[in-house]
């Protein structure tokens, strides 16, 4: 396999086997670490990272130094050109001429993409505001890998923040993918974003099952269920008996624990709000002493802060110090991958996929991301960054940003194409309609208000309103 000039925006850009491969690479270079010294010699890396960041920034900067490459860095906007007002795109381009791959972290979600697009050289994701963070979700994978041998058919438990933690959204993907089942248990208003869940059912195959309030509020002194992703072909019925049977099930125990600290860097107005200590459980001694967890990995992306008592440390179920080490075996197999120092076979029986070409929105009326961390609408006066969306569902019509990912619902449609182009069939219909589904793509436009419709010249038609589902089809 060859990943040389390729970019890892997001976890979607390995397949299956891709994945597998890469850690066929990392088993080979764990046991050799020192012997890699020749690998990128001569390859400079830059290391841009304006969020805080220790094991992140300093995993990469390591295996670059392990690999015989160099580093050049920025850590600060305000210590940039980005902080007179210079766009990501040039900033990319001109780093893309001093350095043979990038890696960058940034509060901006779809920051990343961006300087993929224009960076001329690799480029790595190292966490892009709420949005994803691959390679900790291949440090994950590897950790769980090597102590549970296998991921297909275990069951995962997400713990604490999982609305804004970008690498629980990454791991989200890359264990649907690979096979696992996915169990919720998110501090209270902290729930799965409805964008990610939306793409996880959509695109993975599997089910997802909510639990009902009644079970969420007997699970007092447990974990805080909330649903459980079950993946295509799961051998047990918990599709069939959802609120008995996950119960059921989780007391058959769960394999991995994957805990994230409140990440309050993102929090809106008022959610770091009176109540939210209480309200986010700890998970110490106490809580592992349920039967679910007597052989539960324990595992954190750190930093942590107050939701894993340090009392497990010595616990041999404790694997987050080991996550933290595994991260510059993991970055080294991937830089040397991407700068092509370096290739690997890929399993055939993996596969090669790596997610759904949805068609593209190409009107550009003004349409903007509703996302306010979304690096289009962040700089969304520069002429580089224009918003970019897909059509991924037309019932109900949904399009998600190129960019971030999320996910929306404009409210009314339109065609660039209507007949004969006389202005009285200049028509705007409700997205519920059925001309959400026969609008040919190429031709489709959306408007999230009637107004906004009006204002490019559009007329309600008599499906601008009511919808008939009747002709829904």
């Amino acid at each position: 396999m060859n990943l040389t000039g390729r970019s890892l925006v997001t976890i979607d850009d390995l397949s299956n086997g891709e994945i597998a491969a890469v850690f066929a690479l990392v088993d080979e270079m764990s046991y050799s670490i020192k012997e890699q010294l020749t690998v990128c010699r001569g390859k400079v890396m830059a290391s841009l990272f304006f969020e805080p960041s220790t094991r992140t920034r300093l995993s990469f900067e390591a295996a670059m130094h392990r690999l015989g490459g160099s580093v050049i860095s920025a850590v600060d906007t305000k210590a940039t050109s980005l902080a007179k007002g210079e766009s990501i795109a040039d900033m990319a381009r001109v780093v893309g001429s001093y350095a043979d791959i990038i890696v960058i972290r940034h509060p901006w979600e779809g920051a990343a993409r961006v300087v993929a697009d224009y960076a001329g050289v690799p480029v790595i994701n190292a966490g892009d505001g709420g949005h994803q963070h691959p390679t900790q979700t291949l440090l994950d994978l590897y950790t769980i890998k090597k102590e549970r041998k296998v991921i297909k058919g275990l069951k995962i438990a997400l713990w604490g923040d999982l609305k804004y933690g970008r690498t629980v959204h990454s791991l989200i993907f890359a264990l649907a993918k690979l096979g696992a089942n996915i169990i919720f248990c998110p501090t209270p208003g902290f729930e799965v974003p409805e964008h990610v869940i939306q793409k996880l059912i959509a695109e993975y195959g599997g089910e997802l099952e909510r639990l009902e309030a009644s079970e969420q509020a007997g699970k007092e002194g447990g974990s805080p269920l909330d649903a459980i992703y079950i993946t295509p072909g799961s051998p047990h019925q918990l599709a069939m008996m959802p609120n008995i049977s996950i119960q059921v099930e989780l007391k058959r125990g769960v394999d991995a624990l994957y805990i994230t600290r409140p990440q309050k860097e993102r929090f809106a107005t008022g959610e770091e709000g009176k109540g939210l200590k209480t309200r986010y459980p700890v998970v110490d001694k106490k809580l592992l002493k349920e039967k679910e967890f007597e052989k539960t990995l324990i595992m954190h992306p750190l930093p942590r802060v107050d939701e894993l008592a340090c009392e497990l440390d010595t616990d041999p179920r404790s694997m987050y110090f080991k996550q933290a080490a595994r991260g510059v075996p993991v970055r080294m197999a991937l830089i040397a991958l991407l700068l092509g120092a370096k290739e690997v076979t890929v399993p055939d029986k993996e596969g090669s996929s790596t997610g759904i070409d949805y068609p593209a929105y190409r009107q550009d009326l003004g349409l903007k991301c509703p996302n306010p961390r979304c690096v289009s609408v962040q700089e969304s006066e520069i002429k580089y960054i224009k918003p970019s969306f897909k059509r991924v569902s037309t019932k109900p019509m949904t399009l998600r940003c190129t960019y971030c990912e999320h996910g929306f619902e404009p409210k009314y449609v339109a065609s660039s194409h209507w007949h004969e182009g006389m202005l009285e069939y200049k028509k705007y219909h409700s997205a519920e309609s059925h001309w959400a589904r026969t609008i040919r793509p190429e031709n489709l436009i959306v408007f999230n208000s009637a107004g906004e419709a009006e204002a490019r010249g559009f007329k309600p038609s008599h499906y601008a309103t009511v919808p008939h589902k009747k002709n829904d089809g």
